[in-house]
């Protein structure tokens, strides 16, 4: 019985070594993984936010060449 419990002991200390460091790189994992979805959605908010700003150009230059292109009336 006390062969046992110093086979467990021993092998007890290298599971736990290998468990903290298993812990540990799940949280670097995961922390970049979080860090990884933050700057893909920020890209897609700076994407949304030039695609607006395009609209707003085309819609402007639009604008602009329709009323080049009516013609003037003379009163």
């Amino acid at each position: 019985m006390h062969e046992v419990l110093q086979v467990l002991g021993q092998n007890g200390l290298w599971v736990m070594i290998i468990a903290v460091v298993a812990i540990g790189g799940w949280f670097k994992f995961r922390e970049k993984e979080l860090q990884m979805q933050q700057q893909a959605r920020l890209r897609e908010l700076e994407h949304e936010q030039k695609m607006k700003e395009l609209e707003i150009e085309l819609a402007k230059a639009k604008a602009s060449s329709s009323a080049a292109t009516e013609p003037k009336q003379v009163a």
